[in-house]
């Protein structure tokens, strides 16, 4: 069967990866080493996740706010081991402007050399915790609850749009508690709202734990993710949260008086996801014809596709289609009205239907003459493309009753794609009782023959260390 695509995930999965991200017009490269353009359909798709995640965060009783990208050198000089897990990844502004080099480009001016460094923005907990300290005076004051929609920058040394990027979009949220205990319920009720955000709007099923220590967030006390399985088998961590224990208030000195009047130090948190959650719906639910979106996230959930023929019958199919359009919009899909596009580009019908198909599009609409004369509409759902004899899949009907149980298809179509990828999680996942069941797993030169469920003693230090030595050599990880 051929595809839409010039590579399969079977053959090359990076490469189908790229070809993904290029064909459905989601990104591309910039100029800039790691930093990437995202285009309509890609940023359309974050608008989504965007929205919806926000009313989460805010319905837990977060505010919304933002702060510098440019960060002094000085704030993360205060944190040693925030800023040794950095550092490496750091991009600094030296100089605040140029001067003509006398060979006809520029250079940094040295008069303009800053008198402290400013770091670009690798996250926020140091600049945060400094407003934290000028906020918090009292118990009264507590809890402070915040987040932030930014970007950031870490320079990273393997790049791939999407998934690790020198420059990313994410939300970051920080909060101050008056104790361990708040701060800890924070820290896994969020843990939660991740989980159920990456399952019910990205049907992306997720494993929820605590992180290993060698894996925490720097300066961190404890760091919990979720951990999705994507279609080759291996793990992406689509979204962490970190109890940060009084490290970053002790350094940044965000103490509050009591009820008591004793001086106390506040119990902070922070968690972000990122656009590498796209890149994780790419992972889960594309196919070797490109990606299908989720419609509660897709930028259009049913797009028409006039068939046009430069022909007299042209007027009555583009009359016919706007009417679709608005009677669909009227429509109500979670909650939502539909979101519905008419590609009226001028380009052949087939052209255009693969576009869509590329791009994801759940449901896709093709209407032509005879479908005006019967009062019909052909439907494709991008979930399930192929009839069982390898022809696309356009099921033609009424068209009222295609409006009127559009909701429930697209509701089905979300459904199955959540369920479809929580067998594949459910399958790729292995119990093993000890080392040799983890040894058998490989023994076979698989490349990646999924996920071992094992008992877990939480060992520190050099007992760690020595774990992590050995599933290096066996080119494992550990979550």
């Amino acid at each position: 069967m051929k595809h839409a695509l010039p590579v399969t995930r079977a053959q090359d999965f990076a490469a189908w990866y790229q070809a993904v991200v290029a064909e459905a017009d989601l990104a591309e490269e910039s100029g800039v080493r790691g930093c990437m353009v995202i285009r309509p359909w890609g940023y359309g798709l974050w608008e989504r996740i965007q929205r919806q995640l926000d009313d989460r965060i805010k319905a837990t009783g977060h505010d919304n706010c933002y702060f510098p990208l440019f960060i002094p050198l000085s704030y993360f000089a205060k944190e040693a081991e925030h800023v040794e897990g950095f550092a490496k990844e750091m991009a600094v502004v030296t100089h605040h402007r140029l001067i003509a080099d006398g060979q006809g480009g520029l250079q940094p001016d040295p008069a303009a050399r800053l008198e402290e460094p400013l770091v670009v923005r690798p996250t926020s907990e140091t600049v945060i915790g400094a407003a934290f300290s000028r906020w918090i005076q009292s118990w009264r004051d507590l809890p402070v609850k915040i987040n932030q929609w930014a970007n950031v920058v870490r320079w990273e040394m393997r790049t791939r749009m999407f998934l690790r990027t020198s420059e990313f979009l994410w939300q970051e949220g920080h909060t101050a508690h008056a104790t361990q205990a708040e701060a800890r319920a924070e820290t896994l009720a969020i843990l939660e709202l991740y989980r159920s955000f990456a399952e019910e709007v990205l049907a992306l099923p997720v494993v929820a734990g605590e992180k290993p220590e060698h894996e925490r967030f720097p300066g961190a006390v404890a760091t919990y993710s979720i951990e999705a399985m994507m279609a080759d088998g291996k793990a992406l961590q689509a979204g962490t949260s970190h109890y940060l224990g009084t490290n970053f208030a002790s350094a940044q000195n965000i103490r509050y008086q009591s009820a008591d009047g004793e001086l106390a130090l506040a119990h902070t948190t922070s968690w972000g996801v990122s656009t590498r959650l796209i890149g994780g719906v790419i992972m889960v639910h594309g196919d070797d014809d490109g990606l299908r979106a989720p419609p509660r996230i897709a930028p259009w959930q049913v797009v028409i596709v006039p068939m046009l023929r430069d022909t007299a019958e042209d007027e009555g199919v583009i009359r016919y289609a706007r009417a679709l359009q608005a009677a669909l919009a009227a429509q109500v899909a979670f909650g939502e009205p539909l979101r519905v596009q008419l590609d009226l580009k001028p380009a052949k019908a087939s052209a255009k239907r693969w576009a869509w198909v590329k791009k994801g599009a759940p449901l896709i609409v093709e209407v032509g003459p005879r479908d005006v004369g019967n009062d019909a509409v052909s439907v494709v759902r991008r979930d399930r493309l192929y009839r069982a004899d390898g022809k696309v899949d356009a099921a033609v009907g009424p068209r009222e009753a295609f409006v009127g149980g559009v909701a429930a298809e697209l509701e089905d179509i979300q459904q199955m794609l959540f369920a479809q990828a929580k067998a594949k999680l459910d399958e790729g996942i292995a119990p093993v009782a000890d080392w040799a069941g983890i040894e058998a797993m490989f023994a076979d030169g698989r490349d990646n023959p999924g996920w071992a469920r094992v008992a877990w003693a939480r060992p520190t230090g050099a007992a760690l260390d020595a774990v992590v030595e050995r599933l290096k050599a066996l080119k494992l990880t550990v979550r």
